[in-house]
């Protein structure tokens, strides 16, 4: 891939009947995970308004974990290779699976990694960042076919849901749908109500506008995506993130297929969404009805075309992306579809809304993604990338390696320290920048911490 990638995952939180409310309980995970597990050195100063000291803070494997909005949210290191994006996106469920063990609590309450409350209406994100070089021209033409890209990618990155968006969720009328959707590919497309938008929280966006390489912004610029679903399956995830970075690589090469801009993009993700059983068909802006699987194909062709061989991992990408299989939706749907003809359940039965959650749980013992035993090949590679050590170890081909060495300095003395993704301080005289996320700063990072332990 060799492309600087991170994802950032939001987790739900299930309490079993009769215990106490679970508001709590990303709190207490996060405070073990810092406190007595000792993974990391917890911030000491405010980052935000919404961010006070203690709300969380950077992981020995690079990463960051904190409470957002009252969820846990984590966010993996800059990762370099395609497999150590899975391998450290899984980690994030090791951390909270292992805290919860830890605490003796599996038993009350579990993690969901999914993207909607089914009974409140509110949904939650796992974002992906894309570092890529600053002199890329995003032209109407380029961006019009980023967002077909995105709005289409879905039939193989889609997580799957029961019913559709709640009302209560949004604070004008949704458009109304000509028949009761029963299951839809898309945990995130309902929620989505514009192409490109600044802000997150009310105006959720295919793509968010900020800018923040958290680099160099002379050489780099970060492109922020809200439109895609939190996935069980780390082979999906591996399709969601691989594909979407080949995609990059013809955009900054200027080998883009054109003449696929959507009327609107906004509409297309809710429509294919909204047809498991196809056709999935979007409107370009021309006019002409073509389906999302052929867009694809079309992605698929260009990279095969300018990309085949450069890379180990590019070519595993071009095999595996024209396979169908592994894919979230699917699985899901099969589960919860022979569920319902064995019970007689309709599709608006609470039962299969407790199931789809179920699907989500991140402990083996519970989930349900975990009952399904996939192809070998699928299922080997799902295995391979679940490394323990990724919670603890970062990637050493990345800034995260440095940014490690400093955790892990910081999180056993007394000495104080500010902990950013490009740069770290201590007191008023010491403050190393890491402004290129290729490099380790490992070098860099040892005299830094000499200088700190020597002036202390």
């Amino acid at each position: 891939m060799n492309r600087i990638v991170g994802l950032e995952t939001e987790y739900g939180v299930l309490v079993r009947a009769g215990e106490p409310s679970g508001e709590a309980w990303p709190a207490r995970v996060k405070n073990h995970i810092f406190r007595q597990a000792c993974l990391g050195a917890i911030d000491l100063h405010y980052r935000d308004y919404e961010e006070p000291p203690g709300n969380g803070g950077f992981l020995l494997n690079g990463g960051r974990l904190y409470l957002d909005m009252g969820h846990i949210e984590y966010a993996s290191p800059e990762c370099v290779r395609l497999r150590d994006i899975v391998t450290y996106e899984t980690a994030g469920d090791a951390l909270l699976l292992n805290a919860l063990r830890e605490l003796h609590a599996t038993e009350q309450v579990s993690f969901i990694k999914n993207n909607i409350d089914h009974y409140t209406g509110a949904t939650f994100g796992c974002h992906e960042n894309y570092l890529m070089r600053r002199e890329t021209q995003f032209t109407p033409p380029v961006l019009g076919s980023l967002l077909t890209f995105l709005a289409t990618r879905q039939i193989f990155t889609g997580a799957g849901r029961v019913g559709q968006a709640h009302p209560l969720a949004f604070d004008f009328d949704l458009p109304p749908s000509p028949t009761p959707v029963k299951f839809q590919l898309s945990q995130r497309a309902d929620h989505i109500v514009n192409d490109i938008y600044q802000w997150v929280q009310f105006n959720r966006a295919i793509i968010n506008a900020r800018d923040e390489p958290l680099a160099d912004y002379r050489k780099f610029r970060r492109l922020h995506l809200l439109i895609g679903d939190s996935n069980m399956s780390p082979f999906a995830n591996a399709l969601k993130v691989g594909t979407t970075a080949c995609a990059l690589t013809l955009l900054e090469e200027g080998r883009f297929p054109r003449g696929l801009i959507l009327e609107d993009a906004v509409v297309s993700t809710r429509e294919v969404s909204h047809s498991p059983d196809g056709p999935w068909l979007v409107r370009l802006e021309n006019g002409k009805m073509v389906e999302a699987l052929d867009v694809q194909w079309r992605f698929l062709d260009a990279a095969d075309k300018y990309l085949q061989g450069r890379d180990p991992e590019i070519d595993w990408l071009l095999e595996n992306w024209s396979f169908i299989g592994g894919v979230d939706w699917i699985t899901k749907r099969w589960l919860l579809e022979t569920f319902a003809e064995a019970e007689g359940l309709k599709w608006d039965d609470p039962w299969l809304l407790s199931l789809d959650l179920e699907y989500h749980n991140i402990d083996p013992a519970r989930g349900l993604f975990f009952q399904v035993k996939g192809g070998k090949r699928i299922s080997d590679w799902n295995q391979s990338v679940r490394i323990k050590s990724a919670s603890y170890r970062p990637p050493n081909n990345s800034r995260a390696a440095g940014r490690s060495q400093a955790v892990a300095q910081f999180r056993d003395s007394a000495l104080p320290y500010v902990i950013n993704w490009d740069s770290i301080a201590s007191g008023p005289n010491h403050t190393l920048i890491m402004s290129d996320p290729y490099e380790t700063y490992a070098p860099e990072v040892r005299a830094f911490l000499h200088e700190v332990n020597a002036d202390a």
